[in-house]
């Protein structure tokens, strides 16, 4: 018997104006679809015209420039339908979807959507609800005590998962989707005995613990920050910029 970790996966990644789900835009997106380890992906990417200006700050990150985007980019609110829609297209073929850091990817999708839509991410979904993978919820917990940081980069080094172009969304996606079958493998002792969907309501609690536990750190530090417990999606504000 195939164990999940092994058989098809799916994996969503963006780039980004920002990292402020609620004010920045998507500039770019990819899914990437994997049907068994080691298979040669199929791999769908958007470029957007995000409708306001890229920042040089988030230039330097991911390499869009605001001239670039401008000139090739698509209008979002097209994108944004596609994107929601490969995603949809992923629950009802049965994939679970990779998404590192998936409060942030899966969250700022919503607000474009609801922007640009005039319609949630659930609402893409009522049929088949997402069954989400995150690799940097299911790290912190499986290996709880390893210190150091827990980016996709310090992911690719500590399970030797090969990310070759940073800041691409389709490079970091096929990463993450690497790092998750990775972390599987290594835990597979209590990864086997676990589907994906019990996996999704699991990452919830996880998520939920380790938000408090990082929060009680900033307060301990002094730190004015608030951590959001929501997983895989981020709490709904009464209104969106």
């Amino acid at each position: 018997m195939t164990l999940w970790f092994d058989g098809p996966l799916a994996a969503f990644d963006t780039e980004t104006t920002g990292v402020d789900v609620e004010k920045d835009r998507i500039v770019s997106a990819a899914v990437v679809v994997q049907e068994t380890a080691g298979g040669r992906p199929r791999i769908t990417r958007w470029l957007v015209n995000p409708g306001i200006p890229v920042p040089p700050e988030a230039t330097d990150v991911h390499g869009l420039t605001d001239d670039h985007v401008q000139r090739n980019g698509r209008w979002p609110a097209p994108v944004m339908d596609e994107i929601a829609r490969a995603l949809a297209d992923q629950c009802a073929a049965g994939r679970p979807l990779v998404v590192m850091n998936a409060p942030f990817d899966l969250t700022i999708l919503d607000r474009e959507l609801r922007r640009h839509r005039a319609a949630p991410l659930a609402r893409y979904l009522e049929r088949t609800p997402l069954t989400v993978l995150d690799p940097r919820v299911l790290d912190r917990q499986l290996d709880r005590y390893r210190k150091g940081r827990r980016k996709l980069t310090d992911l690719c080094s500590q399970y030797e998962v090969v990310l070759d172009g940073a800041h691409d969304p389709a490079a970091d996606a096929m990463a993450a989707l690497e790092v998750t079958r990775a972390v599987a493998r290594r835990f597979a002792p209590r990864m086997e005995r676990l589907t994906p969907a019990e996996l999704h309501t699991l990452q919830r609690a996880w998520h939920a613990a380790q938000a408090r536990g990082l929060q009680a750190w900033f307060a301990r530090s002094g730190t004015p920050e608030t951590v959001d417990p929501a997983w895989p999606l981020r709490s709904e504000l009464p209104a969106v910029a």
